[in-house]
């Protein structure tokens, strides 16, 4: 019985010789997996994310904002503004 490809289920491998890890088939397909993965350095392993084939199309319908870009830019450098800002305030209370 293989049960690689549910959540839990264990599977170690080999890299080769090119430091390369080639993942199991029932994995990637129980993952739904594209060519491509995002591998995160987390200090004591590692996480290997999987990464949607067409990432616009996992997107869509997610921005459906009627404001006009000029308006979203202003609001995103506002926030940006205001964040340098309080960083620089903590700043100053440390070093007082």
């Amino acid at each position: 019985m293989k049960l690689l490809g549910e959540v839990g289920r264990l599977s170690i491998q080999e890299l080769d010789s090119k430091g390369r890890l080639s993942m199991p088939k029932e994995i990637r397909d129980s993952m739904k997996m594209g060519k491509k993965v995002l591998v995160l350095n987390a200090g004591d392993h590692i996480k290997i994310i999987p990464l949607p084939g067409d990432p616009l199309q996992t997107l869509h319908g997610t921005f459906n904002v009627k404001k006009p870009f000029r308006e979203l830019r202003k609001q995103a450098e506002d926030v940006a503004e205001s964040e340098v800002k309080k960083e620089r305030g903590s700043r100053k209370e440390c070093h007082s």
